[in-house]
Formats: structure tokens, C-alpha cells, sequence
């Protein structure tokens, strides 16, 4: 009787281990960024498109909170009339590097992962030499969701509002991005 006992206590264990879900301890996050970013600063110039990249690492604190490290790199050129003393056609090109830091809160649903989150941190700009460069203090808040491949490896769309300070001035900024994520 007890040898049946520790048998079945056994399987029992063993079919709770093999039907156990593996909570992952966090991620990593590499892709293409496209930022629309706002020129507020100089009223007479649209809204310029950058392009490039964005990367974060995640620790999870819990199972559906997590603290998040985002950098991230854009780039682009504006063309603008300068008037005085007589027009000219001005060409700015220019990089923006963002470092933001804050919590994550995702639910797994079955392949899907849905999240929000909130950062603070610095944006720097710049162009090069041609107009002066600029730091200040950032914020964004934003979600997206990870879909995933396999185990390991999940396909990330995300979406950002950006607010940046430079040159004492408010920006808004929407930054979208998309690349792959690894769980570990």
C-alpha cells in the first residue's frame, strides 16, 4: 500500500511539473522605430518623419509587472524657408536618441501578450553642427502587444506618445515600432 502510494504521489508531482507554465524572468526588444515627431519649436515647419531603431530589456518583478530600460534612435532631414534676409531653402538633418526608464504591466493571453507602460528618462537632439543641440527631460506612455512564434521568440507592435522639452519648448511626439522579442 505505501509503495502504491509514493508511486501515485509521484506521478501526481510529475504531471504537475510537466503541466506547469514556465514564467519567463524577462525580455529583450530589438526593431525598426518610425517617430513622427513634433516641431514646435519652429511653428513654420511640418511635422517631420524619422526613422530608426528602438531597443528595451525587461526584469520581471512579478508575472505582470516589469521594469523597463527603452532606448532608442531616430533619424531624418526637414526642408524649411528661412526668409530674412531673402528666401532661402534651409535642409536640417538631424538624429534624436531617447533613454527611458519605468514599469510595464502585461497579461499573457494565450499567444498574445498585451501591455502598457510608462517612462521617464532623457532625449538628447541634434544635427550634426548646424543648429545647436539640445537635452531634456522626457516622459512617454504607451502599449503594444507581443505575439508569440515559439517559446523563446515573440514578434512585438508597439506605440508610444513621447513628450520631449528641447529648447524650452513642449513636443509630442508618436513613435510606432515593430521588431522581435526574446524571452529568457
Amino acid at each position: 500500500m505505501l509503495k502504491a502510494t509514493c508511486i501515485g504521489a509521484a506521478l501526481f508531482l510529475v504531471a504537475s511539473l510537466a503541466s506547469a507554465q514556465v514564467r519567463t524572468s524577462g525580455n529583450i526588444f530589438f526593431g525598426y522605430s518610425f517617430e513622427n515627431a513634433s516641431a514646435s519649436a519652429l511653428d513654420h515647419l511640418t511635422r517631420p518623419n524619422l526613422q530608426g531603431w528602438e531597443g528595451s530589456l525587461e526584469g520581471k518583478l512579478a508575472p505582470w509587472v516589469g521594469l523597463v530600460t527603452d532606448v532608442s534612435g531616430h533619424y531624418g532631414s526637414q526642408t524649411f524657408v528661412v526668409l530674412a534676409p531673402s528666401p532661402v531653402n534651409v535642409k536640417v538633418t538631424g538624429h534624436e536618441y531617447e533613454v527611458l526608464f519605468g514599469p510595464r504591466v502585461s497579461v499573457p493571453v494565450g499567444k498574445i501578450t498585451p501591455f502598457g507602460e510608462f517612462m521617464i528618462g532623457l532625449a538628447h537632439i541634434g544635427s550634426g553642427g548646424a543648429f545647436p543641440t539640445n537635452t531634456s527631460f522626457a516622459t512617454a506612455l504607451g502599449g503594444g502587444l507581443d505575439y508569440r512564434l515559439f517559446r523563446p521568440i515573440a514578434v512585438r507592435v508597439e506605440g508610444d506618445y513621447v513628450h520631449t522639452s528641447f529648447f524650452s519648448t513642449g513636443q509630442n511626439n508618436i513613435r510606432l515600432s515593430t521588431g522581435i522579442v526574446f524571452r529568457f
